[in-house]
């Protein structure tokens, strides 16, 4: 009774111990090339996406210099 209990046991987690049971990304090489450069291109606009949603991007206004607002 329990090498049956224990087989079961190990057979549950055993599956769990090697990854995930849906896979992320597709079976297809060129497929999942391409779905590698969208998930690398979403990570690495974050940080655009962060400064836009805080406002970093704009100009600094505490600046030293004075600067002329009107066409010179």
């Amino acid at each position: 009774m329990k090498k049956v209990m224990l087989l079961i046991l190990v057979g549950i987690l055993a599956p769990v111990a090697c990854g995930c049971i849906i896979p992320a990304y597709s079976g297809d090489p060129s497929r999942r090339v391409q779905q590698l450069i969208f998930t690398s291109e979403n990570l690495r606009l974050i940080e655009d996406e962060w400064e836009r949603l805080w406002h970093l991007d704009q100009p600094d206004h505490c600046t030293p210099y004075r600067t002329h607002g009107g066409l010179i």
